[in-house]
């Protein structure tokens, strides 16, 4: 899936946003950093999204959004404009898990305060396990 990503600042302190999935944002200290981070936000917000049987966003091109009158201040104050490629989550898989009880409590406090499920936050910090950060 690929996404238009608006890139907001410089010198150390960016930001990314996705016009076609509000509320999915992430930050870097490089431009690298930004969209190594954008991209692992997609990936996780639309986790979510699946796991909460929402419908993934239908990607707009850029001349699509630009029209948008909602997106013209955001537009306004854009660094970068780029596009995001990533691969969507595919069928989830149902798993049965053993977890210590208070363990799980805490995982659903963590879930409930990042509006995240306990499958989408338990996910995410495998990934970043996996991934060394």
């Amino acid at each position: 899936m690929q996404l238009i990503a608006l890139i907001h600042g410089h010198d150390g302190n960016y930001g990314v946003s996705f016009p076609d999935m509000l509320g999915c944002i992430a930050a870097g200290d490089t431009l690298a950093e930004a969209l190594a981070n954008a991209k692992e936000a997609a990936v996780f917000h639309t986790e979510g999204m699946v796991a909460g049987k929402l419908a993934l966003p239908v990607p707009r091109s850029l001349d699509a959004l630009k029209a948008e009158p909602e997106f013209a201040e955001e537009f306004a104050s854009v660094a970068l404009v780029t596009v995001v490629d990533f691969d969507p989550p595919t069928k989830s898989v149902r798993v049965n898990i053993t977890l210590d009880e208070h363990l799980l409590a805490a995982i659903d406090r963590v879930a409930t305060v990042r509006q995240s499920t306990r499958s989408g936050l338990l996910a995410e910090a495998a990934r970043r396990h996996i991934l060394g950060r």
